[in-house]
C-alpha cells in the first residue's frame, strides 16, 4: 500500500511543526582560549546566557626558540569580570596539556567547582 502525500501537504505539516516548536533566541557560545593551533594549552569556554562551563586548563611547553620560559598558560582575559558566572570546570583527563594550568588559573577565577575523575583529581593535587 502506497501513501501519497502532495507537496502542499508536506509544506503545511512542516510549517505547522515549525510554528508549534519554540526556538530559543539564546545562543551557545564556544570560545577556545587555547589548544587550537598548538599542541597543549587546551582550554575551551562554553557560555550560554549567564552560565559558563570551562573544559580543561592545560599548559603548553615552550619551543626551543623561547629560552627562559618554563610553560605557557591560556590567556583568560575573556573571563575577567565573569568569574561569578562560572558554574564549573571539567577536566577531561590528567595530561598536563589539559590540567597543567589549573593550579595557576583556578585561584584567579575564584576557585570554581572542578569536575574530574578520581585519577585526574589526584594528578591535579600533585601539581
Amino acid at each position: 500500500m502506497k501513501i501519497k502525500i502532495s507537496a502542499p501537504e508536506v509544506r503545511r505539516k512542516i510549517e505547522t511543526s515549525a510554528q508549534s516548536s519554540k526556538v530559543s533566541k539564546e545562543k551557545l557560545r564556544i570560545i577556545p582560549l587555547g589548544g587550537q593551533e598548538e599542541v597543549g594549552r587546551n582550554m575551551t569556554v562554553f557560555e550560554y546566557e549567564d552560565d559558563i562551563i570551562i573544559l580543561d586548563m592545560g599548559l603548553q611547553f615552550p619551543e626551543e626558540d623561547m629560552p627562559g620560559i618554563d610553560y605557557i598558560i591560556p590567556d583568560i582575559r575573556y573571563l575577567a569580570g565573569k568569574e561569578k558566572k562560572i558554574k564549573g570546570v571539567i577536566l577531561s583527563h590528567g595530561h598536563l596539556d589539559h590540567i597543567g594550568a589549573a593550579p595557576h588559573l583556578l585561584p584567579r577565577l575564584g576557585w570554581p567547582v572542578v569536575y574530574a575523575s578520581k585519577l585526574t583529581l589526584m594528578l591535579l593535587k600533585k601539581r
